[in-house]
């Protein structure tokens, strides 16, 4: 686990790590699945235990282990379903998590980082910088409390929040490893999404590590001088090396890969720019996420006009290449990750 300050969050130990806890505290290995379990369940104490002896919970309480569920600083819901909410953990870090209601079921959108380092242009939760990664048990206790806040089963789960997943990337694993554990929250690695900015090394070793997960890149641009303009980490990872990659990783998990690309009004929403990106993309195993640009206060982007993002779509459908334009939820609240961090600070 890293160092946060929450060292003692059992919320971040595996299996196999609660079962070196209490077998350390002369308890038969079963007590660990069964404490693994009411943590999924979303207990918020230790007494809510009730068939774990009291005098193991005691020891832990004064060994000065806690469950780690954020506080609701902040939530905003939409006439849609959508809720969001600022969370704060026990060392005052503020992040966001959303959900959202789909035909498909029920999704959460959750923060890997406490702000964030990549510097994209058009994005709120960089412009604060990264104050902090997550760690995996604070990833999961985004999920329970939400669950918790809303009354409602969560059957999917995306990591496109604050933060860069792959600048995180021991602790997003560590957080797929405990949601998908079948004695506590059992969730399918298909149900989950991890989204990277283009962070290569990350996308190699996902590859290796969780090839079921799902795996989106945000793209945003054509090539390389649009993606620098707005993408600082296209200086580092190119344009041409970061699209190897991803065929790279599609040939060799067999999964499609979703490319992620906001469309931003007069930068990137020509029909030339889709007639480039289809070049790009022909007879991958691809789909492309069309997203109108959730505005920023502070930003100078604004969203792309609606007869562009029809043009755009009709220009990569003409051309073979899958794409749907992202639903738009929660429009009537602040829609863009870490806009309610930001208004709360100022």
């Amino acid at each position: 686990m890293s160092g946060t300050g929450t060292d003692k969050n059992i919320l971040d130990l595996t299996p196999d790590e609660l079962e070196a806890l209490v077998t350390r505290h002369g308890e038969k290995k079963f007590r660990a699945k069964q404490i693994f379990g009411w943590l999924g369940k979303g207990a918020g104490s230790f007494y809510d235990m009730h068939n774990v002896p009291a005098r193991l919970l005691s020891a832990l309480a004064e060994e000065g282990w806690f469950i780690g569920l954020p506080c609701v600083e902040d939530e905003q819901r939409s006439e849609d379903g959508t809720v969001k909410c600022l969370f704060s953990f026990s060392d005052g870090s503020e992040i966001e998590s959303v959900f959202m209601k789909y035909g498909y079921g029920n999704s959460i959108c959750i923060s890997s980082q406490v702000g964030c380092r990549m510097g994209c242009s058009f994005c709120a939760s960089t412009m604060d910088g990264l104050a902090r990664n997550l760690t995996g048990g604070e990833m999961l206790a985004q999920v329970l409390a939400m669950r918790d806040l809303t009354g409602e089963d969560i059957g999917h789960v995306v990591i496109m929040g604050m933060g860069e997943p792959f600048d995180n990337y021991d602790e997003v694993i560590r957080f797929i490893r405990l949601i998908n554990d079948s004695d506590g929250c059992g969730l399918g690695l298909r149900n989950i999404t991890v989204s990277t900015c283009g962070l290569i090394p990350g996308i190699k070793k996902f590859a290796e590590d969780v090839p079921q997960v799902n795996l989106a890149v945000s793209l945003h641009a054509p090539n390389q001088k649009l993606r620098e303009r707005t993408m600082p980490v296209a200086k580092k990872y190119g344009y041409d090396e970061l699209m190897d990659a991803c065929r790279k990783y599609t040939e060799k998990t067999g999964r499609r890969i979703t490319f992620e690309y906001a469309l931003i009004d007069g930068v990137n929403d020509s029909e030339d720019c889709a007639a480039e990106l289809a070049g790009r993309l022909a007879g991958w195993l691809a789909h492309v996420n069309l997203i109108p640009l959730n505005e920023v206060s502070g930003r100078e982007y604004r969203k792309a006009q609606p007869d562009n993002v029809r043009r755009f779509r009709d220009a990569l459908e003409g051309r073979g290449v899958a794409v749907t334009v992202r639903r738009t939820l929660g429009s009537d609240i602040d829609a863009a990750c870490g806009q309610l961090r930001r208004n709360r600070n100022r």
